[in-house]
């Protein structure tokens, strides 16, 4: 086994395990690769590293065993065959996972003698070794200080977010769902713009402005959020309501599908009739997190806080 200062195992040749193990061959480190399709690792190889095996010769190689794979299922059928060679081995395991898996996976590990550092990566594969590029990590704080060379050679940035090893796959998730979601926004946005003779291109300077302005309203409401405050001093949801469903009838009258849309009408008026209709359409954060349940929790009088005492982002 190989020291963990100057080697390291990557298990997993997609776009984002290539990209890092190239940064790592950049950074001098020595690299052990391994994947179920063997050519993914022809120019990684050109370049110096070797090619294992088998995922057991590829563990037993290292001490710290970087996992970029599809899903925990794949982690599993990957290591399951090469259980005897984990003892003493760091799993930094980087697979999109739900907590509760990345929790199963850090305690089947420890009962194997391996430590897993959950990681969740918040870069595509383009910024895999940029300063400005980052990963949320958490599990035991010494082995990330240990290894901290690492993690930052893989991105400028690493956060670590305490001992639980569910905490970055969380914070994972909470991100790639605004991602995903946002994106279908920008989607369906672009094919009514083209339903109506605009190119992606012509509705881009609009769209940024429009992308630009979210951090405001995030800033703005996670205080009213965190006090229960959903008072309707700055917006309504009932407004608000009038407004998506202008948004749903602009796109079936354009013939462009409606499923995105009907669904945030759906969502808008569950809330109006759980009786929300005067309050902000913050109030939807109780409704999403108690489903099939009227959303009246915490207070909704805009002065109960001195803090909320200040006039929002304009809604548009």
């Amino acid at each position: 086994m190989n020291s963990a200062q100057n080697a390291v195992t990557v298990i997993g040749l997609g776009p984002m395990g290539r990209a890092m193990a190239a940064a790592l061959l950049d950074r001098g480190y020595a690299v052990t690769v391994w994947n179920r399709t063997a050519s993914r690792a022809d120019d990684l190889v050109a370049r110096g590293a070797a090619l294992a095996p088998s995922p057991a010769d590829a563990v037993a190689a290292n001490e710290v065993v970087i996992l970029s794979l599809t899903d925990y299922a794949a982690v599993d059928a990957v290591l399951e065959p090469a259980a005897p060679a984990l003892d003493g081995r760091v799993l930094l395991n980087l697979t999109s996972a739900t907590p509760e898996e990345a929790r199963a996976g850090a305690d089947w590990a420890a009962g194997h003698g391996a430590v897993q550092l959950t990681g969740g990566v918040n870069s595509p594969p383009s910024g895999i070794g940029q300063p400005e590029s980052s990963t949320f990590y958490s599990g035991p704080r010494e082995v990330f200080d240990r290894h901290r060379a690492v993690l930052e050679a893989l991105t400028g940035r690493a956060e670590h977010h305490g001992e639980d090893p569910g905490r970055a796959a969380l914070l994972y998730q909470l991100g790639v769902g605004i991602f995903w979601t946002a994106m279908l926004g920008y989607w369906q946005a672009v094919a009514l713009a083209r339903a109506n003779g605009l190119t992606a291109a012509d509705f881009l300077p609009h769209a940024d402005d429009t992308a630009n302005s979210l951090s405001q309203f995030f800033a703005f409401y996670a205080d009213r959020i965190d006090a229960g405050v959903h008072g309707g001093d700055v917006d309504r949801l009932a407004m608000g309501m009038a407004s998506v469903e202008h948004v749903l009838q602009t796109n079936a009258d354009s013939g462009v599908d409606t499923a995105l849309p009907a669904a945030v009408v759906d969502l808008f008026r569950r809330g109006v009739e759980a009786g929300r209709g005067a309050d902000s359409f913050s109030s939807l954060v109780e409704l999403l997190a108690k489903p099939g349940k009227e959303c009246f929790a915490g207070p909704t009088d805009p002065g109960t806080d001195g803090r909320v005492r200040q006039d929002g982002p304009s809604l548009r």
